[in-house]
C-alpha cells in the first residue's frame, strides 16, 4: 500500500475463505493448461508474490504428489520508475534466489497485484539474467485493471475493478498476521 497518505478502508474483496479458494482454483488451472508439473517453476515477486507462489506450490504438491521447484525474484533494479523514488536515495534489494536453471523451463511468475504492468515487464527483464525460458505465465491474486502496458496475466484469484485513486490492499498472514484483500481510498 502506498506510504505517507492516510488510508481508509472502503471495503473487503476477500476474505481468508475467498484467498483460499481462488488459490486453489489458480492451481488447478496451472496444471490444468500445462498438463502437469514437467518442466513447471514458481517464481514470486517480492514482497507478496513469494508467500502465494509458495502457497500455490503447496497445492500443487497436494493435488499432484509433487513438489514444484519455487524461486523468488527482486526487481527492484528493474524497475523503470526509480528515479521517480525520491525518498529514498538507495534502492533497497531484497534479493533474487532462483534454484536451478531457467532455459526451456515454463516459468509462472506470481504477483499479489496486476495493475499497471510495469511490475511485470520488470520481472521478466530480472528472469531473462538468468535463463531463457520456454514460456513465461502470470498469476495473480488480484487484477485491478488500468494497464499502461500489453501484459494480462493467465490466472487470476480475483477481478476487482477500481478507480485510479483507489488503492488494492492485499495482507498474507505471512507478512501481515491476516489473510485479506481490501480496497482503501485516501482520507
Amino acid at each position: 500500500m502506498e506510504e505517507g497518505h492516510p488510508l481508509e478502508q472502503k471495503a473487503i474483496v476477500l476474505d481468508d475463505a475467498a484467498i483460499r479458494r481462488g488459490m486453489t482454483r489458480i492451481a488447478h488451472e496451472i496444471l490444468e493448461k500445462n498438463k502437469g508439473v514437467d518442466g513447471l517453476i514458481l517464481v514470486g515477486i517480492k514482497t507478496r508474490g513469494v508467500p502465494l507462489a509458495k502457497r500455490l506450490a503447496e497445492k500443487i504438491a497436494h493435488i499432484e504428489g509433487v513438489e514444484v521447484p519455487i524461486g523468488e525474484v527482486d526487481i527492484t533494479l528493474y524497475r523503470d520508475d526509480l528515479s521517480k523514488h525520491t525518498h529514498q536515495e538507495e534502492p533497497q534489494l531484497k534479493g533474487t534466489s532462483i534454484d536451478g536453471d531457467l532455459n526451456n523451463k515454463t516459468v509462472v511468475l506470481v504477483d499479489d497485484v496486476l495493475y499497471t504492468g510495469r511490475t511485470v515487464r520488470a520481472a521478466m527483464d530480472a528472469l531473462m539474467d538468468y535463463g531463457r525460458p520456454s514460456q513465461i505465465q502470470l498469476a495473480v491474486l488480484v487484477d485491478r485493471g488500468h494497464r499502461e502496458l500489453p501484459i494480462r496475466a493467465d490466472y487470476v484469484g480475483k477481478n476487482v475493478p477500481t478507480s485510479h485513486d483507489e488503492v488494492i490492499g492485499v495482507h498474507l498472514s505471512e507478512i501481515d498476521s491476516l489473510d485479506q484483500v481490501g480496497i482503501y481510498h485516501q482520507t
